[in-house]
């Protein structure tokens, strides 16, 4: 964080609430806080105000450097965020922390450190599309990290350990340099000391079991159980079973659907789709196949009488497609998206055969002299999405050729001028 250095301001006032002079030790700081917090405390009819003022004074000056910014620039600088956290702590917990409890009732006493919240473990769950239709359960082993169970988590052998001195137990320390031209640079990191614990075991004291880390790892098989029609990207939760570390609420461990493409069949919500390909016969004189399902039963697709099934056409059949899922017993559709392999070429023979049965040409017949009245054309195959990529590319390199000699003609005015 850049920023410039704040004028010098008021250092005084935070003394004054403690009433102690800026020469004041540690251990004045205590005794003056001591006192005037539990003569103020709101729960001995104390101003809450006051208690509040007191309670801001001596986080600052308890701490050496923000200690040493309040004496070099006051009251300002910490609000502008050069000390680390700026802001003041709750004065309740303050005064608890000092005092190892609260004696002045449940108005206080309710008033516990506020636990954090370890971060939730995700982990990515692919499964087939058949596993999505019928429903699957995994069995998955994986590690994690539980409390030491024979230091409950303390990582001594006495259960007692020292307030890092580096960091004053915050676990993190601020550093300030000074930048020349009036600019302080701040930067903030974990105590190097206590690797942002706050605390420090000593070599003698560190529970055998944990070897002082407070947490041991421990295998686990988890249970997944995919439920039938679950969506791609869905989310399973199983709460409280991530990493524990002391005085923080444990999080979870999630596990993501990830849906894998299959060969024949496509989703999309709760239907389903599937290709197929039929020959010209079968198009226009009816059809019959057996398609396979995801759970193995064998549907018997067919034509109506009669039916002539035209190119890219789509038939659905009901109740077939993917389950719903919470209501399994329900189900999408299922569609079937046709094309008609047509035959390459046909003989005179096939044409004079065919002819007969199938629907007559176009009446618009054109006499011999009309025909050479026209000029005859060649038709000839083409794959137009090549066709497209080439002509985009030859625009695109005409416009790189224009711009290239718009820009030498700039080059050679400015010359000229």
């Amino acid at each position: 964080m850049f920023g410039r250095a704040p004028k010098r301001g008021d250092n005084s006032k935070y003394y004054e609430i403690l009433g102690v002079p800026k020469s004041a030790s540690q251990d004045d700081l205590k005794k003056a806080y001591r006192k005037a917090a539990i003569k103020n405390h709101p729960d001995k009819g104390g101003d809450p105000e006051k208690f509040k003022e007191l309670a801001q004074a001596y986080e600052v000056l308890s701490d050496p450097e923000k200690r040493e910014i309040y004496d070099q620039y006051g009251e300002d600088a910490l609000k502008e965020g050069m000390g680390a956290g700026g802001g003041t702590h709750d004065p309740f917990d303050i005064f608890q922390s000092f005092f190892g409890g609260s004696s002045f009732g449940a108005s206080s006493s309710s008033r516990g450190r506020r636990q954090r919240r370890g971060e939730d473990v995700v982990h990515p769950l692919k499964v087939s599309l058949e596993d999505l239709y019928n429903g699957t359960s995994k069995k998955l082993s994986l590690s994690r990290n539980v409390i030491c169970s024979k230091c409950k988590g303390k990582g001594t052998k006495s259960g007692a350990s020292m307030k890092c001195a580096g960091c004053r137990g915050s676990g993190m320390k601020v550093t300030i340099r000074q930048l020349g031209m009036g600019m302080i640079q701040q930067m903030q990191h974990p105590c190097n000391e206590c690797k942002g614990t706050g605390e420090t075991i000593s070599e003698k004291d560190r529970c055998p079991q944990c070897k002082g880390e407070k947490v041991v790892q421990e295998k686990k098989v988890l249970k997944v159980v995919v439920e039938k029609g679950m969506q791609n990207s869905q989310k399973i939760t199983f709460p409280g079973e991530a990493d524990e570390a002391p005085d923080t609420i444990t999080g979870d461990i999630v596990f993501v659907v990830q849906q894998k493409d299959h060969p024949k069949f496509k989703r999309k919500g709760d239907d389903l789709f599937v290709e197929h390909t039929l020959s010209l016969a079968e198009a226009l004189c009816g059809f019959q196949f057996v398609l396979t399902h995801l759970d193995n039963r064998q549907l018997l697709i067919k034509s109506n009488p009669g039916e002539v099934v035209k190119p890219d056409q789509f038939k659905a059949i009901n109740d077939e497609g993917m389950p719903i899922h919470g209501r399994p017993f329900m189900k999408g559709k299922l569609y079937i998206h046709f094309t008609v392999d047509f035959p390459e070429a046909l003989t005179q023979e096939q044409v004079k055969a065919l002819e007969p049965v199938l629907p007559p040409r176009s009446t618009s017949a054109l006499t011999d002299m009309e025909v050479d009245e026209c000029e005859e054309t060649t038709l000839h195959d083409v794959d137009i999405e090549e066709e497209m990529r080439r002509k985009q590319a030859q625009a695109q390199e005409a416009y790189e050729e224009d711009d290239d000699a718009y820009g030498a003609a700039q080059s050679v005015r400015c010359a000229q001028q």
